[in-house]
C-alpha cells in the first residue's frame, strides 16, 4: 500500500508524534510506503485566499471555489497545495493524525482540508460519494483526547465520539470518495502511564496492518437516496 499520513502536533516528541513514527515504522517494515506531511514542521499556512492560487479567473470579487475550478483547468496551484494534492493521488490509504481539539480537528488540518480539498479536483459534477474522486482508497482518523473514552458515549457528557467524528468522516472524507474505516482513538493520553502508552503503540501497529482486510464505516450509497436526497422509505 501507499500510505499518506498528515500530521498535525505541533510537539514533536508529543504522543501523537510518537503515533506517527510508529506508523512509518510499522508500516515501511511491512513492505509499505509512507509520505507524511508533517504540517506544524512544514510552516503549512492554513489560511484560504487567492495566495491558493497562481491564476486568477476574477481579479474583482474572489470566490474560492471558481478559482479552484478554473484552476483546476489551467494547472493553477499554488505550489504547496499542487503538492499536497499529488500525495491524496498517490496514496491508496490517507491517515490523520491528530489531537481532538474542540470536538474537531485542530485549526491547521481544518486548513489543509479548507485548502487542498479543492473544488473541480477533489470534488465537484457530480464527483462526491460513491462516485468520489478518491473512490476506492481508504481513510482513517487517528486521534487523542483529552478525557477518558467514558465521556464520549451516548450516556458521557461529551456526546458519542461517533457522532462528535461524523462531519470529519461523512462531511469530508465519504464525501469525497474514500472508503472511512473506524478510527484509532487514544484515550485521556496526557494521563496515561509509559504501559498503557505502549498498549496503544501496540495496539495501533496491530489495526495497521490490518488496514486492508478492516471493514469501513457502513454508509447507505446514492442510491439509496431520492430524487430530494433523502433516504428511500424501505
Amino acid at each position: 500500500m501507499k500510505v499518506f499520513i498528515v500530521h498535525a502536533h505541533a510537539e514533536s516528541q508529543s504522543f501523537n508524534g510518537s503515533l506517527t513514527r510508529h506508523a512509518k515504522k510499522v508500516l515501511e517494515a511491512a513492505g509499505h510506503e509512507v509520505i507524511i506531511s508533517d504540517l506544524y514542521a512544514m510552516n503549512f499556512n492554513p489560511v484560504s485566499d487567492r495566495h491558493n492560487f497562481t491564476s486568477q479567473k476574477n481579479p474583482d470579487y474572489f470566490k474560492q471555489q471558481i478559482e479552484e475550478m478554473y484552476a483546476t483547468e489551467v494547472n493553477g496551484f499554488a505550489s504547496d497545495i499542487q503538492a499536497e494534492i499529488e500525495k491524496l493521488e498517490w496514496c491508496d490509504v490517507l491517515i490523520m493524525q491528530f489531537p481532538l481539539w474542540w470536538f474537531s480537528l485542530p485549526a491547521i488540518l481544518k486548513g489543509w482540508v479548507d485548502r487542498t480539498f479543492a473544488m473541480g479536483k477533489i470534488y465537484g459534477g457530480g464527483k462526491w460519494y460513491d462516485n468520489g474522486v478518491f473512490r476506492g482508497k481508504k481513510a482513517m482518523l487517528s486521534l487523542t483526547t483529552g478525557g477518558p473514552e467514558n465521556m464520549y458515549t451516548a450516556i458521557g457528557i461529551n456526546g458519542n465520539i461517533n457522532e462528535i467524528l461524523f462531519p470529519i468522516h461523512h462531511g469530508i472524507l465519504r464525501f469525497v470518495g474514500f472508503d472511512v474505516l473506524p478510527p484509532f482513538i487514544a484515550w485521556a493520553i496526557a494521563h496515561a502511564d509509559e504501559e498503557k502508552r505502549q498498549a496503544y503503540l501496540n495496539a495501533y501497529q496491530e489495526r495497521l496492518l490490518k488496514i486492508a482486510e478492516t471493514e469501513p464505516i457502513f454508509y447507505p450509497s446514492l442510491s439509496d437516496y431520492d430524487d430530494r436526497f433523502q433516504l428511500k422509505s424501505k
